[in-house]
């Protein structure tokens, strides 16, 4: 009976040993998260990778069970929060609203990168794209993107024109135009699109390439005038105002997407939890509403087509990056 008795309970413990190995790893990952949560913005408050973290923000704490907090690290064309996240361990506890310029440009205005778009992150979420716009003062007499053309080429002196920082989408556009109509514009780089702003309404910066988002209201209210937004079609938000094709500018398309990311490694029972909570969030009315409001054009992606996603924007916009001669110091 005791050599009995000892079998069974070997048989017993090897049977269970299995069990007890895996438990505490599937207990960790069914149980995350377990702290909060933060969620990187690579812009100053004000943009609208900014304003998209917020939006989703109580949507995402509700459905994740965890305070969600949005933190600004703007800086160096996108890289600085970009760069702290793809360092950050692979938890699930850092994110970050990834968008057009850490992920497509930056990188490619430097000697040497501090991470790479494709393999040090995971690409959890895409959200949707936004065009960039042509703005002016109303001082400036141009209507249209001819009508700029014209009045640059008449100045005597390099015309200033904004973006929401080096390494933005902006920039990048605005050099694009300057080095293929061969334009004496000169780059004032912004930490944001807010500061910008200030000198945009006021008058001493005259032009800007920027996000079409939180331009829209002043050209409701005739503070700047648009010109041509840089997409292939009009925008809901904006109808009067035509695309860079309309005005027989091809060349200048360029769409801001945005998502959200994480370091590379993340476990895949992560991966999908925050994937269907960004789904649920983005596809609540009042969420999906204000995102039409913001000029966001959404777009369901799985995890594998984001990333593949990433991988065609890097391909695409590497050589004009560095055919446009921007450079990160």
């Amino acid at each position: 009976m005791n050599l009995l008795r000892r079998a069974s309970l070997a048989v017993a413990a090897a049977t269970l040993l299995p069990l007890l190995v895996t438990t505490p790893s599937v207990a960790q990952a069914q149980a995350w998260p377990q702290k909060p949560i933060r969620i990187v913005v690579t812009f100053s408050p004000g943009g609208s990778s900014d304003i998209v973290a917020r939006l989703l923000q109580p949507g995402l704490q509700e459905k994740l069970g965890q305070t969600v907090i949005v933190e600004n690290k703007p800086g160096a064309g996108s890289t600085i929060g970009a760069a702290e996240v793809a360092r950050a361990a692979p938890d699930g506890y850092t994110l970050l609203l990834s968008n057009t310029a850490p992920m497509s440009i930056s990188p490619f205005m430097m000697d040497k990168a501090p991470y790479d778009p494709v393999k040090s992150f995971t690409h959890v979420a895409y959200i949707g794209s936004v065009p960039n716009v042509f703005v002016v003062h109303p001082s400036v007499p141009a209507r249209t993107m001819p009508d700029l053309v014209k009045w640059i080429n008449a100045q005597s002196k390099p015309v200033n024109y904004g973006s929401g920082g080096v390494g933005s989408i902006g920039h990048i556009v605005g050099e694009m135009f300057k080095q293929q109509y061969k334009l004496n514009m000169e780059h004032v780089p912004y930490k944001g699109s807010s500061p910008m702003h200030n000198d945009l309404l006021g008058g001493t910066l005259q032009f800007a390439v920027d996000t079409l988002t939180q331009n829209v209201p002043y050209m409701k209210d005739g503070k700047l005038v648009g010109l041509a937004i840089t997409s292939r079609s009009r925008a809901a938000m904006s109808p009067d105002v035509p695309t860079v094709v309309e005005a027989g500018y091809p060349k200048l398309v360029a769409e801001n997407f945005l998502g959200i990311s994480a370091p590379a490694g993340v476990p895949r029972e992560v991966v999908d939890k925050v994937h269907k909570a960004m789904a649920e969030v983005v596809a609540r009315p009042d969420v999906a509403k204000r995102l039409a409001d913001l000029g966001v054009v959404p777009e369901a992606m799985t995890p594998a087509e984001f990333t593949r996603f990433v991988t065609d924007q890097v391909t695409e916009w590497a050589p004009a990056v560095k055919a446009s001669g921007a450079r990160l110091n």
